[in-house]
């Protein structure tokens, strides 16, 4: 069964990045060779700060696109939660 899962990570210069990925590791070490988002290839290195996992595809990007509709401080405090 494959994982399915919306992460958001931390760049170095304290802003955000949402995404999805079916494999979160391999995926955060390829921000963090500078070859992921644009977004983030100027802001390296990256952390994973939070991360969920969906049963399909289209769920996980349904909640990638929800994230980011959110304000700052909505975005917080499911991060920090």
């Amino acid at each position: 069964m494959v994982n399915h899962t919306f992460y958001v990570v931390e760049c170095a210069d304290g802003s955000w990045y949402a995404g999805y990925t079916n494999k979160l590791a391999q995926r955060i070490a390829t921000h963090n060779a500078g070859k992921g988002a644009k977004y983030t290839r100027a802001r390296l290195p990256v952390q994973l700060v939070h991360s969920e996992q969906y049963g399909s595809k289209q769920e996980a990007m349904q909640r990638e696109y929800a994230f980011k509709q959110l304000s700052r401080a909505e975005k917080e405090r499911i991060v920090y939660k």
